[in-house]
């Protein structure tokens, strides 16, 4: 009987080890940059994440904090899991935009300038990685997983051995960066592990914290999310951005690449070689486009795209800060469009920038808006930029 079991044994190992060469082999025909599998445990970093929330670093995103007890173990998302393959998928732009190249057309984060959204592109490829669980495994249960799951994925992503948490809390790979996307497919199967990466490779560098337009690290590797460029111009949907926090903005008016962009270990990102991934040529990029699509042009040419989910309007408001920093006097007319917005969040943007702007063209739109503005939250905008444009015409 002790003998049969070893046996049995001994053939569990070798076709789990056969399944992971196959899941290895069908992830790089699938275009993944790298596989690790995590065991199926509590997360290592769920305290750390506890106390991120308890000091309210997570600004506006509530749904964090809702879904914290599911956060608890990956049993939350599916029930009796074993192991979680975690894959990375590499969008980088093979090389930065550059602050020069961004002035004259308002800048994007790398991952959000393809046609597609990534959500989508991931989780089909994911679906086929499973596929070859289900067809060696018959009867296992598995669920794909993306960001919008309450799965701490960077967390089994280091257990996978996929890399260690940067001081700008990336997930960075020593042979290609942080240019790319986590996913993970929680099976009931078990599976051969990886070992984690325990090592950090970061050393004495700061860069990422140093170039920060925002200052939005409160210390090597605590994000306050409510600085973050990215949070402001994704998440904050619906209430203006922080006056004091505008002009670190730059001209970024979705997301950030800052604190990816110096970090060293991104000269090894490659470009991405999935096509719906690669910059776009054929989608607006301007501030002043931006403010000026309407509601049915902006669904039209972004509802598949990142873009779709801060919305139009986010979108314009980001444009309209963008605008402002940039001293930008070509784009009065389209600020001028966009005052008539029914949002008074764009219209108060709208006014910031033309105080910045300061062109007697801009005095006068001001003066002209604050006798029929009837947002005291925009009046005030006005109060406060009326000053600024007198002084610099």
């Amino acid at each position: 009987m002790a003998s049969q079991q070893a046996v049995d044994l001994e053939f569990d190992e070798e076709s789990a080890a056969a399944l992971r060469a196959r899941l290895q082999t069908r992830s790089e025909e699938l275009g993944f940059s790298a596989i690790g599998i995590a065991p199926a445990a509590r997360p290592e970093t769920l305290e750390f994440f506890r106390h991120w929330i308890r000091e309210g670093l997570h600004g506006e995103m509530g749904y964090l904090e809702r879904r914290g007890p599911a956060y608890e173990h990956p049993a939350g998302v599916l029930t009796q899991v074993r192991s979680i393959v975690m894959a990375a998928l590499n969008y980088g732009p093979g090389r930065p935009v550059s602050a020069s190249e961004g002035l004259s057309t308002g800048r994007m984060a790398a991952y959000a300038q393809g046609q597609a959204d990534y959500h989508d592109i991931l989780r089909n490829r994911l679906k086929q990685l499973a596929d070859v669980i289900h067809h060696s495994r018959p009867g296992t249960r598995s669920r794909v997983v993306i960001d919008t799951a309450p799965l701490l994925e960077r967390d089994f992503a280091r257990q996978a051995g996929l890399g260690w948490f940067g001081k700008n809390t990336m997930l960075i790979n020593k042979w290609s960066g942080s240019y790319f996307f986590l996913g993970g497919i929680l099976t009931d199967c078990e599976l051969p592990f990886d070992d984690p990466h325990l090592s950090s490779h970061c050393g004495t560098c700061t860069r990422c914290l140093e170039a920060c337009p925002t200052d939005a690290f409160v210390a090597p590797h605590v994000l306050d999310a409510r600085r973050c460029i990215s949070y402001l111009t994704i998440e904050l949907r619906g209430e203006p951005i922080p006056a004091e926090l505008r002009p670190g903005m730059q001209d970024w008016m979705f997301g950030c690449d800052v604190c990816q962009q110096v970090c060293p270990w991104n000269r090894k990102a490659r470009p991405t070689t999935v096509p719906e991934l690669a910059p776009s040529e054929h989608l607006p990029r301007t501030a002043r486009e931006f403010l000026v699509l309407s509601a049915e042009e902006f669904d039209s040419q972004f509802r598949e795209s990142p873009l779709a989910r801060p919305g139009r309007n986010n979108m314009a408001r980001n444009a309209a800060i963008v605008s402002g920093n940039r001293r930008d006097a070509e784009a009065v007319p389209a600020l001028r469009q966009a005052l008539k917005n029914d949002d008074p969040v764009v219209r108060g943007a709208v006014v910031w920038a033309l105080g910045k702007i300061a062109t007697p063209e801009a005095r006068q739109l001001l003066q002209e808006l604050q006798q029929t503005e009837l947002d005291l939250q925009v009046l005030e905008e006005i109060r406060q930029a009326l000053p600024q444009a007198a002084h610099k015409t």
